[in-house]
């Protein structure tokens, strides 16, 4: 049965390109419209917003061609609705846990991943000709890379949980084209050097830049094979990373403010059996506070610890209006009589 309701996001993230010159003529790329996409991931469904960059110069070989953020080639591939995490969990479970597509569906379900029976066959095909992919029509990508010269290599692995193989993604940013897709048990220097060497021997033409996470592995790998040549960190793991420092601050702080907000559930019990619109206003502000308490952020940029005491000062300064319109309200009473 086909979904009738579209997909509500819990979350939004926004891609830009990394590359802001055009690959093949060295000019400027401007954004110049935006996409959106809805991507099923383990840890929850996403809106990515996506800026598209173009070139505008007349006569070059990518004028007006769409160029796509670096980014999103790591996260799902080009028209799919479930991401990559995804179809690597799928395809663990089905190749080295040996379970069958009913026992997938029903541990994605368990994971909170909405998801249709047949949709985990689908995806199952999916991870089969991702794996095939290791070049074997390399005349193929010779023709397609050929017209560009040139390939920016993206190099990313996915893990779904501990202890399963990694699926190692091998792509041109330029052209979208996944080069290698290959699952290894451990990710050395030496084995992802192999996968290197693999891709730079088939594509005939020259790379000319390297988008990873940054992991030490790759980038060793990086360096031995290819000398030389720019290793830009992805834009979303360099922010995390120089988010760091802050974050654990940030979460720190949270923790300090959630120890003078203690006590709420006694506050509670002194109205239950209430129905007054005392009482109710006292349950109210003991529900804004618990729901400030209990709402985490998501690093690099949604800080906890900073939403949790916006929403502390709101809830206090709620309480100091109506303090002072009943103190006010007293005093009238008072001068009246």
């Amino acid at each position: 049965m086909a979904r009738t309701r579209a997909r509500t996001p819990d979350r939004e993230r926004v891609l830009q390109p990394v590359r802001r010159l055009c690959p093949a003529c060295g000019h400027p790329m401007r954004i110049r419209y935006e996409n959106q996409r809805t991507l099923v991931t383990l840890s929850g469904t996403v809106r990515l917003r996506l800026k598209i960059r173009r070139c505008e110069v007349v006569g070059c070989l990518r004028h007006h061609r769409p160029y796509r953020p670096e980014a999103e080639g790591a996260l799902a591939l080009p028209q799919h609705e479930f991401g990559l995490d995804v179809i690597a969990l799928v395809g663990a479970l089905r190749h080295s846990d040996h379970r069958s597509v009913p026992e997938i569906h029903a541990a994605l379900r368990a994971r909170g991943v909405v998801i249709a029976q047949r949709t985990v066959t689908n995806l199952l095909d999916r991870y089969d000709e991702l794996v095939a992919t290791v070049l074997t029509d390399s005349r193929r990508h010779r023709g397609l890379l050929a017209g560009q010269g040139r390939i920016i290599l993206a190099l990313d692995g996915l893990q779904p949980d501990v202890g399963h193989e990694v699926l190692w993604v091998l792509r041109d940013c330029l052209s979208g084209t996944v080069l290698l897709a290959r699952s290894l048990l451990s990710a050395t220097a030496e084995d992802l050097s192999v996968l290197l060497q693999e891709v730079v021997a088939a594509v005939g033409v020259p790379v000319v830049g390297v988008i990873s996470d940054g992991q030490h592995s790759i980038r060793k790998a990086v360096a031995q094979m290819l000398p030389g040549v720019p290793h830009q960190l992805c834009h979303f793991h360099f922010l995390r990373e120089a988010a760091h420092p802050i974050f654990e601050a940030d979460r720190h702080a949270k923790k300090e403010l959630k120890k003078q907000v203690r006590g709420v559930r006694p506050i509670e019990r002194l109205v239950e059996g209430r129905d007054d619109a005392e009482a109710e206003m006292v349950r109210g502000y003991c529900a804004a506070v618990r729901s400030a308490i209990t709402d985490d952020g998501r690093a690099p940029l949604a800080a906890s610890g900073l939403k949790l005491k916006n929403r502390l000062e709101k809830v206090a300064g709620s309480l100091e209006r109506v303090t002072q319109k009943g103190g006010s309200r007293r005093r009238s009473h008072g001068s009246s009589r």
